[in-house]
């Protein structure tokens, strides 16, 4: 029987340079899209998805996002004193139970499959997840349980994967495939940032993977590639060299890249209008600024 996926590693070390001065005092990965942290995003992703476990890899200044989700005495008691439940019941779905999350220090920036590998003895010899809070997935099934109903089938390993432009393949990790299936396909080679012109398709990999253990092994023992940092997607080319399966899932919903300023404001509109207490006013808004510019045109 397969084992089931229960741990869920969120790498979140990085100093979120795109968005100074914000992230001067915090840290990134607690910027609100409109009125939830990106990192609760992923976490209600992975809880959708059956996580039980969560795995974060910080850094220093990091502080803020491990208090986010304490609970919070005083602030709850104030709520149930003016009989705020609607808040209340909020508050509490952000709440942790105590011993589900853990945290480790990656103390180098030396990439995602570093940071990774920095989770090893959390994770053991289980399979786990990897959410990188940055990629934030509107999707009707969220984009990890996706990939953990196609996992239930397949085992190995698993990229989340979305077709991009090719002018932007030098930007990703980019999917070679030999063979697919409705929207599962089988990976025979998997290329970090190809330059322009030389990427094996524009099959991209994005920010949500499913790996086996043997992971953990593999970046032990590779060494810097693209970038100068040890990356994931080179561990997961060993899986194919070892002959064990790689798959990607084209998910399905749309994905916005919230590392970037233009990304996080798509999200922050798109977020926004997917909201019943927001839409119309939001929409009434965005109307008026379209009619304002097509008036100066």
């Amino acid at each position: 029987m397969r084992r089931k996926v229960t741990k869920a590693v969120f790498p979140v070390a990085g100093l979120g340079t795109r968005f100074l001065p914000a992230t001067k005092s915090i840290p990134k990965e607690i910027m609100t899209l409109v009125d939830r942290p990106l990192i609760q995003y992923a976490i209600d992703e992975a809880r959708a998805a059956g996580i039980r476990e969560f795995i974060f890899v910080t850094s220093r200044g990091k502080g803020a996002l491990e208090d986010y989700f304490d609970n919070a005495p005083e602030l709850e008691a104030s709520l149930r004193e003016k009989g705020k439940t609607a808040l209340l019941d909020i508050l509490d779905s952000t709440n942790m139970e105590s011993g589900a999350i853990a945290y480790v220090r990656q103390n180098r920036p030396m990439g995602l499959g570093h940071a990774v590998w920095c989770a090893r003895r959390m994770i053991g010899d289980e399979p786990f997840a990897v959410i990188l809070p940055d990629d934030v997935i509107a999707a009707n099934t969220p984009c990890l349980k996706q990939m953990v109903d196609a996992y239930e089938e397949t085992g190995g390993a698993m990229v989340a994967a979305m077709e991009v432009p090719d002018e932007q393949t030098s930007s990703y990790g980019i999917l070679d495939v030999s063979e697919t299936r409705g929207n599962l396909s089988r990976v025979k080679a998997m290329v970090e940032k190809p330059k322009r012109g030389t990427a094996p398709s524009n099959l991209a990999v994005i920010g949500r993977y499913i790996l086996p253990p043997s992971v953990l092994e593999s970046l032990s023992r590779i060494s810097s590639g693209a970038g100068g940092e040890i990356q994931l997607t080179d561990a997961i080319a060993h899986e194919i060299v070892d002959g064990r399966p790689v798959h990607g899932l084209r998910f399905v919903g749309d994905r916005f890249d919230c590392g970037s300023k233009s990304g996080f404001l798509q999200a922050t509109v798109a977020f926004g209008l997917r909201r019943d207490d927001l839409r119309d006013d939001l929409m009434g808004y965005l109307r008026h600024l379209m009619g304002m510019r097509n008036a100066a045109e």
